[in-house]
């Protein structure tokens, strides 16, 4: 079983990278999503549907489009973690190589502290609060990733850890709030899954698409927070409101908190 502190090393594109060729609305959409910003730091609520880094096809990612923020002859700031494509939420970057190390250092310490809400069926876990402590494998299937549960004795056991607490339960469905531990790929979702409670929308780990009459078109998981170490001293907490859609959902569902 690989180490306890083991996770996924933050994100550090090479600065050497030529610029992207960006249109003037992919330039005005990526500056849209800045939440906050100083000199060492830029952080973006990023929608559902965009890649943080890595996806097919035409389209941009999020790290492709941090050319935006790049100053002439300079390199664009550098992503500290991901989100999955279809997670919404707070996503931190650096706009400078010392403010990348410093928070690359401090997410391995495990001293940033992530929090998320997501809808899950088919209503709260029993207990309403507790920790998922399971360890999880990464699994290849055709060009897909996936992630399984397994014993933490198993060879590719990658130990992962969740606390979850419930904020609002109806008929059907559940609103919760979640803390990640470690950060393994799809951890929460594949947590949440594994006790039979999966997220509405998460057609890959057996979310519902329809919850009480009310169509999921996508997975409804979004950071809302995140607090770490700033470069400059001291810890820095932001956060950023559930997307309409979930928000919608949310009241759909009678789920206020």
């Amino acid at each position: 079983m690989k180490s306890p502190l083991h996770r996924r090393p933050a994100v550090k594109p090479d600065p050497g990278l030529k610029p992207v060729a960006l249109s003037a609305d992919e330039i005005a959409f990526v500056r849209s999503l800045v939440i906050y910003q100083d000199p060492h730091i830029v952080a973006l609520n990023k929608p559902s549907g965009l890649s943080s880094q890595g996806g097919r096809g035409q389209v941009h990612t999020l790290d492709e489009m941090l050319w935006a923020f790049a100053k002439p002859g300079k390199a664009r700031p550098r992503l500290i973690h991901r989100l999955d494509r279809d997670t919404s939420g707070v996503i931190l970057t650096a706009r400078t190589k010392p403010a990348a190390g410093f928070l690359g250092k401090a997410m391995m310490a495990r001293k940033f502290s992530k929090t998320y809400q997501a809808v899950v069926t088919p209503g709260a876990p029993d207990p309403a609060e507790g920790m998922i402590d399971q360890a999880l494998r990464r699994d290849e299937v055709g060009r897909e990733a996936y992630m399984r549960t397994c014993p933490p004795d198993h060879a590719d056991a990658e130990t992962a850890v969740s606390r979850y607490r419930t904020l609002a339960t109806a008929p059907g469905a559940a609103l919760m709030e979640l803390s990640p531990e470690t950060g393994r790929m799809h951890q929460l979702r594949v947590h949440l899954a594994s006790i039979g409670r999966p997220i509405a929308g998460d057609a890959r780990y057996g979310g519902a698409l329809a919850v009480s009459g009310h169509a999921v078109p996508r997975l409804m998981l979004h950071a809302g927070a995140l607090e770490f170490p700033h470069p400059s001293g001291g810890f820095k907490r932001i956060t950023a409101p559930p997307p309409a859609d979930m928000a919608d959902l949310i009241e759909a569902l009678g789920l206020k908190a």
